[in-house]
């Protein structure tokens, strides 16, 4: 390093303190479900408390979603409720995930957080749902595939593959238009296969690539008074609209695994519903991010272990379906019997979260796996001076 002016001058190195990265709010959030925060870093001044919050409640979403769909058919109220909270929750939640990973750069250390972080629970949950259903369902010849992505898992595949464009998106001029294109002709695509859901992977991706383009502007637009006011009238015309819809729509829209041909309608009601369900979706996000609160409560800390209540709570559910309990309780069906599933899948994955269940699991959702890796010449760098 030389100064110009002054000829072979060697400038001065840095101190020790100054060449260690500062952490910050993003770089604790790196994945929103979640990753390790920086070993260095005390966790009060690395987490916002209103990400933490959203997470947590969109997990909370995604639980009680999944407890409603085995029961809902008796019941249209039900449907709707399920139809309005299925158009948001999955849209949040990566649209969060896409926000706090505008610093992804592809360095040698958040390369290694992706794969500690996101590809290793995803091996490892996908190995023990399968063995499960093998279990359970008393079929030891289902086959056990990586590529294949099983009930939860496919979100940790998504995750992955997003994550590793995210520098690619940062390039394009437009990129939520392109994204949105890419979405719009996967579902006139049938032939995609479930390789890794990558049909999942591409109608999802607008949401992550939108988020990769949002500033903390945009979070504070939102967490307006205004904003939470307009809510209201918003979600009251979205459950009458999902209360409609719900006795003429085919559901499989809302999974976004499929493609147009697949659900039986004409090539361009894939283009149509993708954008019809993008502009939905992103009008139901901001109005749920703008009733999440903005200070720290008691479930603040739960957003911290949002991976062990997401993964996690996909084994509770499968478990009662295996056992038959959602055929063998009809009584389920009813307004008491789903208002009990509700209260029971919010309690658990609540549970699921909770620091000592995201300690007990952080052999597999946050491994110490330095021994796999090489160091890079920056981290030497900065261990020698």
């Amino acid at each position: 390093m030389f100064h110009a002016p002054h000829g072979n001058q060697r400038a001065p190195l840095p101190t020790a303190r100054e060449s260690e990265p500062v952490p910050t709010t993003q770089q604790a959030h790196t994945q929103v479900v979640d990753a390790p925060a920086e070993k260095s870093a005390p966790k009060s001044a690395c987490r916002d408390a209103y990400f933490d919050n959203a997470k947590y409640l969109a997990i909370v979403l995604v639980a009680v979603a999944h407890a409603w769909e085995p029961v809902m058919d008796g019941s249209r109220a039900s449907r709707a409720l399920y139809l309005l909270v299925y158009s948001f929750h999955m849209p949040a939640f990566i649209l969060i995930s896409g926000y706090f990973s505008r610093s992804y750069t592809g360095r040698p250390d958040q390369l290694r957080r992706l794969l500690t972080g996101i590809a290793v629970p995803y091996v490892v949950f996908e190995v023990v749902y399968s063995l499960f259903r093998r279990w359970a369902q008393d079929a030891p010849e289902q086959p056990i595939s990586l590529l294949d992505p099983f009930y939860l898992t496919w979100f940790l595949a998504a995750l992955f593959i997003w994550r590793l464009t995210a520098p690619l998106w940062r390039l394009i001029k437009w990129p939520v238009p392109v994204a949105l294109t890419l979405a719009s002709l996967a579902t006139l695509t049938p032939d995609i296969g479930a390789d890794l859901n990558l049909q999942r992977v591409l109608q999802f991706l607008p949401f992550f690539v939108l988020g990769l383009c949002l500033k903390p502007e945009h979070f504070q637009l939102v967490r307006r008074r205004e904003a939470r006011l307009l809510a209201l009238p918003l979600f009251a015309g979205a459950g009458v609209f999902a209360y409609w819809a719900s006795a003429h729509m085919n559901f499989g829209w809302l999974y976004r695994s499929s493609s147009a041909q697949e659900l039986g309608v004409p090539w361009w009601a894939g283009i149509v519903m993708t954008l019809a369900f993008f502009g939905c979706a992103l009008l139901l996000t901001a109005g749920f991010l703008a009733w999440v609160p903005r200070r720290r409560t008691w479930f603040t800390v739960l957003g911290a272990g949002t991976i062990c209540g997401y993964l996690l709570h996909g084994l509770l559910i499968k478990a009662a379906d295996y056992g038959r309990v959602f055929e063998d309780y009809a009584w389920l069906s009813d307004p008491g019997g789903e208002i009990m599933l509700t209260l029971i899948a919010a309690a658990a994955v609540t549970l699921l979260c909770t620091p000592p269940v995201r300690r007990s699991l952080r052999w597999v959702t946050e491994p110490d796996m330095r021994w796999a890796f090489r160091r890079d010449a920056t981290e030497l760098g900065r261990l020698r001076r």
